[in-house]
C-alpha cells in the first residue's frame, strides 16, 4: 500500500471500522470456505477491522491476519483478541504456510506495476493446493492508479488477471464472478472477484 493510501487509513481507522464491520459477506464465505481444507490455516492479507477473520475463526479455521495501517492494526487486533501483523504485501516472505490466503478489497491498492511480484509472493505463501481469494474494483487498470477521496487504486479485469498468471503459472484460475458492493447503498459498485488455486508445475 502506497504512503498515501496508508496515511488515509490511519487517519480515517475508526470511521472505515464502522462502516466495514458489520457487513454481511456470508455469500462471498460460501463461495471461498469450500475450497478451504476443515480447520485449515487461513491468511486475511490487508483485514482492515478483522470482521472477515472473526468470522473464519468463528468457523474452527486457524487465522492469521496483517493489514498495512497501524491504526486498523490496532482496532482489528482489539476486536479479534489477538495480534494483527502490521505488514505490507511487498513484506510477505513465507513459503508454503497457508492452506488459504483471503485479500478482500485489499490488492486494490497495490500498483498494478507490482502486483505480479505480489502474486508471486502470495503463490509462494501458499502451501501446494491452496487456494486465494481476491476482489478489485471491476474496470481497466492503468499503470498509475486511479485515485478517488485520497486513496489509489488499481481496477482489474479478467484480461488484467490473464496477463498477471501468465508470469505466475503456480497460480491457476478456480472461478471469477462479478458482484455489487455488500455495503448498504452502494449496491451498483462493482467489484471483480476470483478464487485462484495454486498447483505444484511437476504434478
Amino acid at each position: 500500500m502506497s504512503h498515501q493510501n496508508i496515511q488515509y487509513y490511519n487517519a480515517h481507522a475508526k470511521a472505515f471500522f464502522d462502516s466495514t464491520i458489520n457487513v454481511d459477506m456470508q455469500p462471498l464465505y460460501q463461495l471461498f470456505l469450500p475450497h478451504v481444507k476443515v480447520g485449515g490455516h487461513i491468511l486475511d492479507a490487508g483485514c482492515g477491522s478483522g470482521r472477515d477473520s472473526k468470522a473464519f475463526a468463528a468457523q474452527g479455521f486457524t487465522v492469521s491476519a496483517m493489514d498495512a495501517s497501524e491504526e486498523l492494526v490496532k482496532q482489528a487486533s482489539e476486536f479479534l483478541g489477538f495480534a494483527v501483523e502490521h505488514k505490507t504485501f511487498q513484506q510477505i516472505n513465507e513459503q508454503n504456510c497457508y492452506d488459504a490466503i483471503w485479500c478482500c478489497a485489499s490488492l486494490l491498492h497495490v500498483p498494478f506495476t507490482e502486483l505480479s511480484d505480489v502474486f508471486s509472493r502470495l503463490s509462494a505463501a501458499l502451501k501446494s493446493g491452496g487456494v486465494m481469494y481476491v476482489s478489485f474494483k471491476y474496470g481497466e487498470p492503468n499503470l498509475a492508479p486511479r485515485e478517488h477521496n485520497g486513496r489509489a487504486f488499481t481496477d482489474f479485469n479478467e484480461q488484467a488477471l490473464q496477463t498477471l498468471l501468465a508470469a505466475n503459472a503456480q497460480l491457476k484460475i478456480t472461478n471469477t464472478w462479478i458482484t455489487g458492493d455488500r455495503r448498504a447503498g452502494r449496491e451498483n459498485e462493482q467489484w471483480f472477484n476470483a478464487i485462484l488455486t495454486r498447483v505444484d508445475l511437476n504434478e
